[in-house]
């Protein structure tokens, strides 16, 4: 009997074993032949963009040299043809790089860059259901959209270079938001949050934010840099107290504690208005965005400040022996932040018409996530302006579809979680495969 029972459980084992490798079997073997071909084709794909770089580079006289210039002879060329030299040294490497391309490389590219390829998946999707996605006005109603996200973004930005986070962006926005409400209504408006004051200069409360936010961020980059407090416990702390100041802001005014509105037109137009470019009509919103993208690339990547927040942000112990002042450029990084956060408040309070204490919240979490989903890596060091600018720009566009397609804001959430989880999954992979 037990020798015929363990016959039956082998031939039925068989059977699971063979109706395995003619259904599922045949089915993942297709799949892997399907991944290996596209593996292959974008590999040759990405070597022809190689051989393509070499017959456009003219300059280049063999397929892997690369262009070399002394340091001497470099030092006397003017500043044209430095950034000439530069850019071809830079399509060298590029050229080098691409025509040696394995399917290795193709395969940690796919895996690096997943999760743009999921959201530009998400995007097409959207436009094949919509295909009024694909419109100007669309196009601007989310360059609009992204304009103040993507200047909180630099803001936070700094500070995650810096391997830190800033939980009070949230906040540090909304005080910003309600002092300027509060500052700039309308002279004739009935429910007055100071009865008495004089209409102001449209500047004036935009210092005023700026010096707030910067104050209190200052606190933080403080409390991180001298006491060595976690950067995610000390913003935390700074939310909660800073929400209960900004609260009582809020409740002090005449009309007790209601939404701020009746901006004053001035103030309107110069957030919301339009500028008249070549006949185009260009949201101002999108103007100061550009600015302030052009003055943080500058700050970045062409400062001494900029040198040092990357440099801390690497190796705090190696900026330190290289006579960087950590403690500085900790507290600057996030005075910076702060300036940024209070401008983003100042705009955004007559963006959407009113204020209140709960303006800005979560906001930090939008800020950080697009940062991350942009490159800039928790681990330090590593975070490009462009970076930023696509993180912003893609949950934008994210969201911005979901409500073209009428889809529950709460699919967005979960979108968005997602996303989150997978960006900071694929960046932890990137620092230990680094490591």
């Amino acid at each position: 009997m037990n020798n015929s029972k363990l016959e039956h459980l082998v031939g039925i084992k068989k059977i699971a074993f063979l109706m395995y490798m003619y259904s599922i079997g045949l089915l993942l073997k297709g799949l892997k032949m399907i991944v290996r071909i596209i593996i292959r084709g974008l590999t040759k794909v990405f070597k022809g963009y190689g051989a393509l770089l070499l017959w456009l580079a003219f300059w280049q006289k063999e397929a892997t040299d690369e262009v070399t210039v002394t340091a001497e002879a470099e030092a006397e060329m003017n500043i044209f043809k430095r950034m000439v030299e530069r850019y071809k040294r830079r399509v060298a490497r590029r050229i080098l790089r691409h025509r040696q391309w394995k399917e290795q490389d193709t395969i940690n590219f796919l895996i690096n860059n997943a999760i743009y390829i999921v959201i530009l998946g998400l995007i097409l999707v959207v436009i094949i259901q919509e295909p009024k996605f694909l419109s100007v006005n669309v196009f601007r109603n989310i360059l609009t959209q992204s304009s103040v996200r993507l200047i909180l973004a630099f803001g936070v930005g700094g500070i995650i270079i810096l391997q830190g986070t800033d939980l009070s962006l949230g906040r540090s926005v909304g005080f910003a938001a309600i002092i300027s409400a509060s500052l700039l209504q309308s002279p004739d408006y009935a429910s007055r949050f100071y009865t008495n004051l004089p209409q102001l200069p449209l500047i004036l409360p935009l210092i005023i934010v700026m010096i707030v936010a910067a104050f209190f961020s200052a606190i933080n980059g403080f409390v991180v840099a001298v006491f060595k407090i976690h950067p995610f416990l000390a913003t935390l702390g700074a939310s909660v107290a800073l929400f209960g100041i900004l609260s009582m802001y809020f409740a002090s005014g005449d009309p007790g504690p209601q939404p701020i509105g009746g901006f004053d037109t001035r103030y309107v137009q110069l957030v919301t208005g339009q500028l008249n470019v070549f006949g185009f009509q260009l949201p101002k919103l999108i103007v100061y965005a550009a600015i302030v993208t052009f003055l943080i690339w500058i700050l970045w990547n062409k400062t001494t400040f900029g040198k040092n927040m990357y440099a801390v942000g690497g190796n705090p112990e190696a900026a330190k022996i290289s006579g960087v002042s950590v403690v500085k450029t900790t507290i600057l990084v996030y005075i910076v932040a702060g300036v940024l956060y209070g401008l983003g408040g100042y705009l955004e309070a007559a963006r959407i018409g009113s204020a209140s204490n709960g303006t800005g919240f979560n906001y930090e979490l939008d800020a950080i996530a697009a940062c991350v989903v942009g490159g800039i890596s928790f681990s330090g060091g590593i975070g490009k302006v462009s970076g930023a600018v696509a993180g912003v720009l893609m949950f934008t566009i994210i969201s911005y579809g979901m409500n073209f397609l009428g889809l529950d804001v709460f699919y967005q959430y979960i979108i968005k979680g997602v996303i989150i989880v997978a960006a900071v999954a694929l960046d932890t992979r990137k620092y230990l495969v680094k490591t």
